[in-house]
C-alpha cells in the first residue's frame, strides 16, 4: 500500500480504499461538483460533513441600495442542504461575511484602483477555502477537507513507507498538485498559493474524473443538483458586470488613450475600469480594432496597440512576485511551462533570475519578498499586471506567483 493510498484514498490513486472513522469535511457549494464529492467520500468509507460556506450578502452602494443581484447564497445553500439530506450527512453553515469582505473584496477594488487586474478566485481559495476553512475544520474534528475543484494530489516519500496510527503518512512525504483528468475543467491555476500543510490534509475527489463522468454520477445517486447549471463569475459572487461593481466605489476619472507612437485618439472613464488586451468599451472607431496593452497610471493614461499583430500587445519577458511553490523552488537556468491566464495553453519559459524588491512595490505588495524574472521561449498576448503566472513541469504544478 503506497503511502498516496493510505492519505488520500478518494477519487484519486487508491480510491477503493475504505477508510471508515476518518472525518472528512466537505465545502459544498451547492453545485454539482461538490455535491458528487461528498457522495463519493462517503462512498469511499469517510465520515462526511457538509459544509456550506456564506461569504457574500450583497455590497452596499452609494445611494444605499445593495448590488446583489446576482447573490444567490440562500438558493445555493438550499440546494447544499437538499443533497446533505439525500446523503444523510451532517449539514452546517460557517459565516466568513467579514473575512470575505476584508481579504478577498477589499483585494479586489484596492487592485482595480491601482491599475492592476486581480484574480479574487485565486485569493477566495488563498483566505477563505484552504485558510479559514481549513482551519475551522480542523478545530471542529475533521482530519481532512475536501472541495469539488477539478484538480488531484499525489503523495510520494524518500523515506521507507510508514503509516501512523491515524492512518497518515509519514513526515516525509511529499505532496505533488497535479492537472485534472479532465484538462478543460482542470483547475490547478487557481491553486498555486497551496503549501505543503495544507495539501497533507486536502481531498479532491472529482480530479480523476470528466465533468460529463460528474454529472452521470449525480444523476445516478439522484442528487437534486445534477443538472444545475456551473456557476459562473467571481467566487462566492457569481456573475456580475464588473465595471458596474466596480463603480459601486471607485469613481470615474476621465483621461486620454494614447496609442503606441504617442497619438492620443480619445478618452477613457478611469483607468481601474480597463484591463490589458481589452477591445470592447474604448468607444474609438478605426479600420483596425484597438487593445489596450499599458496603462500610466501618474497620468491617468491608457495605451493602445492597433491591431492584434501590434508588437506592443505582445511581451516575453515578465517579472512576477508573491511567489509560492508547491514543493520547492525552482533554479536560475531551469526550464518551466507557463501560462499567464487560466484558458491558456501552457507555454515554455526559462526561470531568469531574481532581484530584491524595490521601496515601490513594497508598498503595493504585502508579501513580495524577491521579485523573479522569467522569459518566455514566444512573446506573449496582453500580459497583465496583478495576474498570476502559473508554472507547471508536465501535469505537476508546480508554484505561481503575481505578475507586476
Amino acid at each position: 500500500m503506497s503511502p498516496h493510498q493510505c492519505k488520500h484514498g478518494a477519487g484519486q490513486a487508491g480510491g477503493k480504499l475504505k477508510r471508515r472513522g476518518k472525518t472528512v469535511f466537505v465545502a459544498m457549494s451547492g453545485g454539482v461538483d461538490s455535491s458528487v464529492a461528498a457522495l463519493l467520500l462517503k462512498k469511499q468509507g469517510y465520515d462526511v460533513v457538509g459544509v456550506f460556506i456564506k461569504s457574500w450578502d450583497g455590497l452596499s452602494t452609494s445611494d444605499g441600495v445593495k448590488f446583489r443581484e446576482q447573490c444567490r447564497w440562500r438558493e445555493d445553500r438550499r440546494d447544499a442542504m437538499r443533497v446533505a439530506a439525500k446523503l444523510k450527512i451532517p449539514f452546517v453553515t460557517y459565516n466568513f461575511t467579514k473575512p470575505y469582505r476584508d481579504r478577498v473584496i477589499e483585494y479586489f477594488f484596492k487592485e482595480h484602483e491601482a491599475g492592476r487586474t486581480p484574480n479574487p478566485d485565486i485569493m477566495c481559495n488563498k483566505e477563505i477555502k484552504f485558510k479559514l476553512f481549513l482551519e475551522k475544520a480542523l478545530s471542529e474534528g475533521a482530519d481532512f477537507v475536501a472541495t469539488g475543484h477539478y484538480v488531484r494530489v499525489r503523495a510520494r516519500s524518500h523515506k521507507p513507507k510508514a503509516v501512523g496510527s491515524l492512518g497518515r503518512v509519514n513526515s516525509a512525504s511529499i505532496f505533488d498538485l497535479l492537472q485534472a483528468k479532465d484538462g478543460a475543467k482542470d483547475q490547478s491555476y487557481f491553486l498555486w498559493t497551496l503549501t505543503q500543510k495544507q495539501l497533507a490534509y486536502c481531498l479532491f475527489p472529482i480530479g480523476e474524473y470528466t465533468k460529463s463522468k460528474v454529472r452521470e454520477m449525480a444523476r445516478q445517486a439522484d442528487l437534486p443538483t445534477a443538472d444545475k447549471p456551473d456557476s459562473q463569475g467571481i467566487c462566492f459572487i457569481g456573475e456580475v458586470p464588473v465595471v458596474e461593481f466596480l463603480k459601486t466605489r471607485i469613481a470615474e476619472r476621465t483621461g486620454a488613450v494614447v496609442t503606441a507612437d504617442g497619438r492620443t485618439i480619445g478618452e477613457h472613464d478611469g483607468i481601474a475600469f480597463y484591463t490589458i488586451g481589452q477591445r470592447h468599451g474604448l468607444r474609438l472607431s478605426s479600420r483596425l480594432p484597438y487593445y489596450v496593452f499599458g496603462k500610466d497610471i501618474e497620468h491617468n493614461i491608457i495605451k493602445v496597440a492597433e491591431g492584434n499583430d501590434d508588437q506592443a500587445l505582445y511581451q516575453d519577458k515578465i517579472e512576477a512576485s508573491e511567489m509560492s511553490w508547491v514543493n520547492q523552488a525552482p533554479q536560475i537556468g531551469d526550464r518551466l511551462l507557463a501560462k499567464i491566464r487560466y484558458r491558456q495553453k501552457s507555454e515554455p519559459l526559462m526561470v531568469v533570475g531574481s532581484r530584491e524588491a524595490s521601496k515601490k512595490h513594497s508598498n503595493i505588495l504585502k508579501n513580495v519578498g524577491m521579485l523573479w524574472r522569467f522569459k518566455f521561449d514566444r512573446p506573449q498576448r496582453a500580459v497583465t499586471p496583478g495576474q498570476s503566472l502559473v508554472f507547471y513541469d508536465g501535469k505537476r504544478m508546480v508554484g505561481g506567483g503575481v505578475i507586476l
